[in-house]
């Protein structure tokens, strides 16, 4: 058998193919553009890529792009500070602080001060009680997109067993929660999960998001089972040259890919759809400031 391969990258276009056209059409007929700000404190190299990359996107969607980047030995105050000034401006619709964050900040502070309606990231804890719970939520950019994916691929989810291997809060639980909002058969394994391979056999959807390259082999899969791979490692490519790397994911994509239904390449998978999703989320959150009518299709 040979999975199919999910496009990510060229369902994220459409996405944001979406994304732009209801944003011509806010423009158009309500006068609003959406607004999203991203806060960078240091000099993170792969930070600094990734808020480039979101920069962009945003001005291609049409939509308002304010980068605040700060240096590192910025204070928690000062961070809370610029948060307020976004909080209260009404062009700013989103507002997403890049992490991780330097040691001296306190993690959950600065996510839990920013507004529960412009927390495009989804991980203020009044997005993630409303999304435990069943209720309207900002939700994570990366599970957004792998459910995306999912319906995009099967439909109907209703009644699938699926595994999610990771137990974070930014990828691990929200994707859970999600796949039970849709009538999924969730279990949550992690590394002290007990014969995790017969545990993952069992799934007909494995979402791998543990963060060790390689880790979910074929000889774990049910035949025919729909693999999204969130992992994103680099390690060593000597065939490459000295010093040279790739990039892999969680799941080994060769032996996997010879035994699933479907699966997700890295990279060119899940990747391309957290920004995507990115995007989606701030006209979302837009829609909702101004009591109108959310895009069908790109929320939950």
């Amino acid at each position: 058998m040979s999975a199919k391969i999910i496009d990510g990258k060229a369902f994220a276009a459409r996405i944001r193919g979406r994304v732009t056209e209801h944003v011509a059409n806010l423009k158009a007929g309500h006068g609003i553009t959406p607004g999203l700000a991203v806060v960078l404190v240091g000099e993170d190299p792969a930070s600094q890529v990734y808020v480039r990359s979101k920069g962009r996107h945003t001005v291609e969607a049409g939509m308002n792009s304010y980068e605040h980047r700060l240096p590192a030995d910025t204070s928690e105050a000062e961070l809370l500070a610029l948060l307020d000034r976004l909080n209260a401006d009404p062009a700013v619709h989103g507002i997403l602080v890049q992490l991780p964050l330097p040691d001296h900040m306190n993690e959950s502070s600065v996510i839990n001060a920013i507004r529960p309606e412009k927390d495009v990231d989804g991980f203020h804890i009044l997005n993630v009680g409303r999304l435990a719970t069943g209720q309207k939520a900002m939700v994570p950019c990366t599970p957004l997109g792998c459910l995306m994916m999912l319906r995009d691929l099967h439909g109907e989810l209703s009644g699938r067993e699926a595994v999610v291997i990771g137990r974070s809060n930014i990828v691990g639980k929200p994707m859970a929660q999600l796949l039970l909002g849709d009538s999924c058969t969730v279990t949550i394994a992690h590394s002290r999960t007990r014969d995790l391979p017969a545990v993952v056999r069992r799934a007909d959807i494995v979402v791998a998001a543990v963060g060790r390259p390689q880790m979910v082999r074929g000889e774990w899969i049910r035949p025919g089972a729909t693999v999204i791979d969130v992992g994103i490692n680099r390690i060593p490519a000597p065939e490459r040259g000295s010093g040279k790397t790739r990039l892999v994911g969680d799941v080994d994509f060769e032996g996997v890919a010879g035994v699933a239904g479907a699966i997700t390449p890295v990279p060119g998978g899940v990747g391309p759809m957290t920004i995507a999703c990115l995007l989606a989320n701030t006209l979302t959150a837009c829609c909702r400031i101004h009591g109108l009518a959310e895009p069908e299709g790109l929320t939950v």
